[in-house]
């Protein structure tokens, strides 16, 4: 795994992106961002869910100067829910540096669009069909555009759009960079890559697919403040022998093992500011069970080779299916069961679907444990306790004892004293943990058409833009058609 630190990134950048909760670069993003910023044009395929808009925001923020309130950066997405939501994500990337993004599409009033493009963003992002409306009427002036970037290529061959895609590239001065990014390379995709971009080098990325059969898959759903709770809860109730608990920052791994010890937890962390005598001596006492709970980063246990680990916990889901398949994989060795349980935020659940389409796999659905819950595991721990020590039959110089206490107190009363004694109470600390951004992908959609994003009837009514369709009514009548298309053809899986 590569950090965003070995990736040449300026430091508004980087601030940015630990402010959003991520350190380690996906594999899409480890290979494109260095190619991107020294200036070359790139076709990266890849999968859903492999974190493509930072692979190609990065290096498009970089290159803006937030002093000119022109329009530096263009993106050209094939539906309005991912141009919306990769305008939010370039607005976070971009946010200490001062570059502003916006999204531009179809259903949305023009003359608010107008407005606020005079605003003067840096980039925007737009659905192919809005975006040629507003070249037409230059609203939107292309003279300044350093950086295209087409996202989901193949999406938009499929909803009708290679045509537009082919005017809007031609609009755009030649010497821009273009990055082109596409699960699949169908011809005409090709063609748009050999005609129409500069030398672009290729990156290929391909997910795994989940291998490990032994390993319980679960997830709980729960608000991020609620987390922690959850979490010692969980491993009161369970009580696993070894358990790996993942998060995405070094500061997090900090605070989540502080907070973990707060609460009696033998709980020690590991991230890549630690040395690597200190992260051999924690390594060490985890193998050796003096320590029940590790607390790590992605890059911190990569290679960890542990035998014995029952329970991996994501208590941040990872951005990237292969991580999570590489974090799970922790567990359920030498053929021995193991589970993983991921801990989701509401907006996160379209992105578990990812994860689960990307690896093949199904995670179920696991309601938190109560405090009250959590408190019966720790007495069910010192219970079998007892039962493992009356089963040993070596009690005979304890046994007068026993019977002097018997005669004080009925035998209800000395079995719970001695419960209660053995019981681990948590002592219930107040822990707090910084938030990070929760990782979320677009709503579902699949071929089909909607509005001016797609749709077999889209290049047609295009086509014949300037000679007043739009004035005949041809916008709402084709918008609704296409909407009910698109409707139908929605799958249940999201994308990134």
């Amino acid at each position: 795994m590569t950090t965003f630190n070995e990736l040449n990134i300026s430091q508004a950048i980087m601030k940015a992106l630990e402010k959003m909760g991520f350190e380690e670069a996906t594999p899409i993003q480890a290979e494109t961002i260095p190619l991107a910023i020294e200036g070359n044009d790139a076709i990266g395929q890849a999968q859903t869910g492999t974190g493509k808009t930072a692979a190609f925001g990065i290096p498009m923020i970089e290159k803006i100067d937030p002093q000119q309130r022109k329009i530096q950066g263009l993106v050209v997405a094939p539906t309005r829910e991912l141009a919306i939501q990769v305008a939010e994500e370039l607005n976070r990337l971009g946010k200490i540096k001062g570059v502003r993004s916006m999204s531009v599409y179809g259903g949305q009033h023009m003359e608010r669009q107008i407005r606020a493009l005079k605003d003067g963003p840096h980039i925007v992002v737009a659905t192919p069909g809005r975006l040629l409306d507003h070249m037409r009427r230059k609203t939107i002036r292309t003279e300044n555009i350093q950086t295209a970037v087409l996202d989901e290529a193949d999406e938009m061959l499929n909803m009708g759009f290679i045509e537009d895609i082919r005017d809007i590239l031609k609009n755009i001065p030649e010497e821009r960079q273009t990055l082109l990014f596409s699960a699949t390379m169908p011809k005409e995709i090709r063609d748009i890559a050999t005609n129409l971009m500069k030398n672009p080098k290729e990156i290929k990325v391909k997910a795994k697919e989940m291998t490990v059969e032994n390993i319980d898959q679960y997830f709980i759903e729960i608000p991020e403040k609620q987390k922690f709770d959850t979490l010692t809860n969980h491993l009161d109730f369970y009580a696993p022998k070894l358990a790996i608990v993942f998060s995405r920052t070094k500061k997090r791994v900090d605070e989540i093992t502080d907070g973990l010890q707060a609460r009696g937890f033998r709980a020690e962390g590991i991230h890549g500011d630690l040395t690597q005598g200190k992260r051999m001596s924690v390594l060490n006492k985890f193998k050796n069970n003096r320590v029940d709970v590790l607390v790590a980063t992605d890059v911190a246990a990569r290679g960890l080779d542990i035998s014995g680990v029952t329970h991996v916990y994501n208590f941040d889901i990872p951005q990237d299916p292969e991580s999570y398949v590489h974090r799970i994989g922790r567990t359920g060795r030498a053929g021995r069961t193991g589970e993983a349980i991921s801990f989701i935020t509401p907006r996160e659940v379209a992105h578990l679907n990812v994860i689960e389409k990307v690896t093949k796999s199904k995670m179920k659905r696991m309601a938190p444990p109560t405090y009250q819950e959590a408190r019966r595991g720790q007495q069910q721990a010192a219970a079998d306790k007892l039962r493992k020590k009356i089963s040993q039959q070596d009690l005979q110089d304890y046994q007068e004892t026993a019977s002097e206490l018997l005669q004080d107190y009925d035998s209800m009363t000395v079995v719970a004293a001695a419960l209660k004694m053995m019981t681990k109470e948590r002592r219930n600390a107040p822990v707090k943990i910084s938030s990070v951004q929760p990782i979320s992908v677009k709503k579902p959609q699949q071929r089909g058409g909607k509005n001016n994003k797609g749709g077999p009837q889209n290049k047609k009514f295009y086509g014949k833009r300037d000679q007043g369709r739009r004035k005949q009514g041809g916008r709402k009548q084709g918008g609704r058609n296409r909407k009910g298309n698109y409707q139908k053809h929605r799958n249940r899986h999201s994308n990134n």
